[in-house]
């Protein structure tokens, strides 16, 4: 038995990252940069692993905020005829492998950490606090550059932890260099680098945990497709729902497709209405819809 297929498309597959979030990300890499230079050299001079790893968190951020400005820049690529939904998940890759690079390095740091306590090196803890101290001005002031979008973006969401978790960690530096001050404690110099490490493993896991998702092509997060589901359920004249799926095209746009058995054949008012519930209340960007006049099971070959 014939039926006819109507499809519906957001042809607008550009990435849109919130506006002026480049000018963000260019502040932010000037001032951490600037930091990590400073914070590496008193940790050379002091023999502070407390401040050389977290120069190097700060550089792992400075190379994660440079990547999404580039995935953001890539994104914004008109689609090919090889890349059809254009570059948009060049910004899940940076996602995935930021934190992973991320965990790595902080294992390599942490062995080292365990080290030290046992050999503790003669410390300044007035130089580590002032650094410290530097830092989290810094590093406070460039997580407030991504506060207000961080719910936008995942890449956005994930600088801003970073950058509030390092605020954190410097908090933490400054503490261990007062104690040294007034105990000479020098092994608190490691076992703060241990906390540190576990600030940035638990700051990072969220992400790496979303940004393995959306890889495999799974829903994004504040995405129900339970209730999608029950949406299409309860519109007039859909008799039965198969083959959806709801998937990631950047860590900022949803897409969709689906199979709807509607036997009067719908109308353009009707995909019209579909489309704009489904960007307003779902949040999906992208939809594609097949309608179908027969419910059997001969209709459509990838009924599922």
């Amino acid at each position: 038995m014939a039926h006819d297929h109507h499809h519906n498309y957001d042809h607008d597959h550009h990435f849109h990252a919130p506006k002026n979030i480049s000018r963000a990300f260019i502040i932010g890499i000037i001032l951490n940069m600037s930091f990590v230079l400073i914070e590496t050299l008193a940790g050379l001079w002091q023999h502070s692993l407390a401040l050389l790893t977290d120069a190097g968190h700060n550089f792992s951020d400075v190379i994660l905020l440079v990547f999404v400005l580039m995935a953001n820049k890539f994104a914004k690529m008109k689609p090919t005829d090889t890349f059809t939904y254009g570059y948009s998940k060049s910004t899940i890759l940076v996602a995935l492998t930021n934190s992973i690079l991320l965990l790595v390095a902080v294992g390599a740091i942490g062995l080292e950490a365990v080290r030290r306590i046992s050999d503790p090196h003669p410390l300044e803890g007035k130089i580590i606090s002032i650094i410290a101290f530097i830092g989290i001005v810094i590093n406070a002031a460039t997580a407030l550059l991504f506060f207000k979008d961080k719910e936008k973006d995942l890449n956005i969401k994930g600088a801003y932890l970073h950058m509030a978790a390092d605020a954190l960690v410097s908090l933490g530096v400054v503490i261990s260099g007062v104690i040294i001050i007034y105990t000479q404690w020098y092994w608190m110099d490691a076992v703060i680098s241990l906390l540190i490490i576990a600030v940035i493993v638990i700051s990072t896991w969220g992400m790496f945990r979303d940004s393995i998702r959306l890889s495999l092509d799974g829903v994004p997060a504040g995405i129900n497709v339970q209730k999608v589901r029950d949406y299409f359920s309860h519109l007039k004249g859909v008799t039965a729902i198969h083959d959806l799926h709801v998937w990631a095209m950047s860590t900022t746009e949803a897409a969709m497709t689906v199979h709807l058995v509607v036997p009067d054949g719908g109308s353009d008012d009707f995909l019209a209405k579909v489309k704009h519930d489904l960007l307003h209340h779902f949040h999906i960007i992208h939809t594609t819809i097949q309608i179908e006049k027969s419910g059997d099971d001969s209709a459509c070959e990838q009924k599922c």
